[in-house]
């Protein structure tokens, strides 16, 4: 709003004496000339246009009575601020006090000044003489109005209360930037603020909170200006400035521009709190409570900053950036609870930084980005295993006599360090992240199983078998480390590994059988049967798999030993008693002692290795010796040990072993009538099952 133009009129010429003005300039203790409130360049060019227009003039009978009305209300005046400023005294010196009271009463006892020239003062920033200034034209005013002088000039009452409330919100506007740029300098201007105080102090005793007299232009005059509201206003604008001046790279310039804006932040807000503590309190009354104002502005203008950064696309580490310093750093020494702002700085009356909505946003976010994070670690773990290991065919490493790799370690590593770094925000996002770790191994295992078995399945590698203990070995480190560790139930993560550990073991089988089946084929064969320099050809082939199971951790190796060694019992059994071959004395002789010879070979291989199924032992010498028998009554004690160590026998069984002794059909039969009673009460064998497992060949009886 611009002043009328005859408001330049309406008011007496200022004195112009030089000597005066030099006097009132040096002893404003608000005199930086080079600061400009925002709305001053417009105040002051209407003010020029207007003298451009129109000239004061008045003729000496009028400025000698004006004169003397103006040297009355000024003393009048002084003696009301001096008053209300005793009654509302704040922590002002006493020199500037007195310095301040002199000048007004010096300035309004002489003529009074004109609005433009109010207003340079206010542009020079001499705030207390110009407040002393519009006071007195607004007294004049209202006594003006009382007295009926605007009764037929309305219009003049209402520019005159219009020049009075523009120029009071041109010192609400200087009192605006001065607090503005207060921390904006290197030093604090002291002097400057505690004259701000002692103008708000001042103004509040002037403008007492009572209403005004009805009549135009009335609700302009005598109303509280809340100066102090402008103040409060203008530290929280500054506390925005100042948030918003703190640099903050791209991500495209700096990958880290989170956690650098994040500790610039700190820095400079936290030399901020620091020089309002040390410069700035001293500067106002105990009730202005300058340093909760501040810290409370710049709570809201950080937690608006950092509700404008959660809007933006945040990749995992800028997430929990954020959330580890709201959480951890905000409050900390390092930033808001540092000693050197205690105990002026206080925090417990803060209200949280981000809204609860905010806050669970952002942490949903974290777990959402933290599963593709986690997904990824596991993939680079397979990656790793398969480029690193399988395919450069390195043998995975011994501890303690048991293969070893790193997985579980690299699993159990993962999941600590992000439980640590969630765990330090909240329990609760601690407790959602292991379980989003889990949901991952759980998806981790079948995709490893898949890439094993593919490899394993290309090729014939001899890594295979140290590697499928290593991972048996792991796996097991891995269950027992997330029970102790994590404390973690672990049945749904057990039941994906036994399905693991089934689906490797019956490759492991199956290789081994792939590798045996041909050896086992050339029994009682005639090159089988003459060959003497390799009889231990099959227990070689066998070795080659099982030694590598005894340094797989137990009770799993033990168990496999034991399956592979009843295995291969029940493959050569097997490939023993479906022969059709028709054999002599001799061969029979051959043949037997090359079973007895290759069965002790094979059976204290796999027992050597770490086997304890002893009971498998008998199994080949018992028809070894039921071969090679020439007494049929041997043949028949031989029979009945053969029932009494393995009593899961059947019939059929015992027939083609006698078939392949070359016996005819009523002697096989009167022998087997005769060990009946064996076979029906069986008392040995440790409830182990061998024959029952084995497909029985058909014997024709008799023609």
């Amino acid at each position: 709003m611009e002043l009328d133009p005859r408001s330049v009129t309406s008011e007496p010429a200022s004195p112009t004496s030089s000597a005066g003005e030099e006097k009132m300039e040096a002893a404003s203790e608000l005199s930086s000339p080079t600061w400009h409130s925002r709305d001053s360049g417009l105040f002051e060019r209407g003010i020029k246009t207007m003298l451009s227009i129109r000239k004061s003039k008045r003729s000496p009978n009028k400025e000698k009575g004006k004169e003397g009305t103006g040297t009355w209300r000024g003393k009048r005046l002084s003696l009301r601020f001096s008053k209300s400023y005793e009654e509302n005294k704040t922590t002002t010196s006493n020199g500037m006090e007195e310095i301040g009271q002199k000048i007004e009463a010096e300035l309004i006892q002489g003529k009074p000044l004109s609005v433009m020239e109010i207003n340079d003062l206010i542009q020079k920033r001499q705030l207390l003489e110009a407040f002393a200034c519009i006071k007195y034209l607004e007294d004049e005013t209202i006594a003006e109005r009382d007295a009926e002088k605007y009764k037929d000039n309305p219009q003049e009452l209402v520019r005159k209360s219009k020049d009075v409330d523009l120029l009071y919100n041109s010192i609400a506007n200087t009192i605006q930037s001065i607090v503005v740029g207060t921390l904006e300098h290197p030093t604090v201007e002291g002097t400057m603020l505690t004259s701000l105080a002692t103008l708000i102090a001042r103004e509040e005793a002037a403008h007492p909170n009572t209403s005004n007299a009805a009549g135009p232009g009335s609700d302009l005059l005598g109303i509280p200006r809340k100066w102090r509201e402008e103040w409060r206003e203008a530290i929280n604008e500054s506390a925005r400035k100042r948030v918003l001046m703190v640099p903050m790279a791209s991500k495209e310039e700096e990958s880290s521009w989170l956690d650098l804006h994040l500790g610039f932040l700190q820095k400079h807000l936290s030399e901020d709190l620091l020089k309002i503590k040390l410069s700035v309190k001293k500067c106002y009354p105990e009730d202005y409570q300058v340093c909760d104002m501040y810290v409370e502005a710049f709570h809201k203008a950080i937690a608006s900053h950092l509700q404008d950064i959660c809007q933006r696309p945040l990749e995992f580490n800028e997430l929990y950036t954020l959330l580890d310093w709201v959480a951890n750093t905000y409050h900390s020494e390092l930033f808001l609870g540092h000693p050197d702002l205690k105990p002026e700085v206080k925090t417990e009356n803060l209200s949280l930084l981000l809204t609860p909505a905010d806050w669970d946003k952002l942490k949903n976010d974290y777990i959402t980005s933290a599963k593709g994070k986690i997904k990824s670690y596991f993939g680079n773990i397979l990656r790793l295993e398969v480029t690193e290991k399988w395919e450069k065919e390195v043998h995975p490493e011994m501890k303690e006599n048991l293969y070893h790799c790193s997985l579980s370690f690299d699993i159990q590593t993962i999941i600590g360090e992000h439980m640590k770094i969630s765990g330090a925000i909240s329990r609760g996002l601690e407790t959602k992240t292991l379980e989003l770790c889990l949901a991952e191994l759980h998806e981790f295992i079948p995709r490893f199983r898949e890439e094993f078995v593919a490899w394993s399945t290309a090729q014939d590698s001899p890594i295979f078998t140290p590697y499928f203990a290593a991972y048996i070995n792991s796996f097991h480190d891995l269950v027992l480390g997330l029970e102790t560790v994590f404390k973690v139930e672990t049945e749904e993560l057990q039941k994906i590994l036994a399905a693991l550990t089934e689906n490797l073991r019956n490759i492991f089988l199956n290789k081994l059988r792939i590798k045996t089946q041909p050896l086992l084929k050339k029994i009682l064969t005639n090159n089988w049967i003459s060959a003497t320099e390799r009889p231990d050809s099959l227990a070689s082939a066998v070795s080659q798999f099982s030694k590598h199971l005894q340094h797989m951790r137990e009770p799993m190796g033990q168990e496999l030993l034991r399956h592979v060694h009843k295995y291969m019992v029940r493959e050569y059994v097997m490939q023993v008693i479906k022969s059709r071959r028709k054999m002599n004395r001799e061969t029979r002789q051959q043949v037997s002692k090359k079973m007895n010879q290759e069965a002790r070979i094979l059976n204290n291989t796999l027992i050597d290795q770490g086997s304890d199924s002893d009971w498998l032992v008998p199994a080949i010498h018992h028809i070894a010796s039921i071969i090679g028998e020439k007494k049929k009554d041997n043949i028949k004690e031989y029979i009945k040990e053969l029932c009494q160590d393995y009593p899961d026998i059947r019939k059929e069984h015992i027939l083609a072993v006698l078939a392949l002794r070359g016996l005819w059909c009523t002697t096989r039969a009167a022998i087997f009538r005769q060990c009946h009673g064996v076979l029906e009460s069986p008392d040995g064998g440790e409830g182990s099952t061998l024959f029952a497992e084995m497909d029985a060949p058909v014997i024709i009886s008799c023609f």
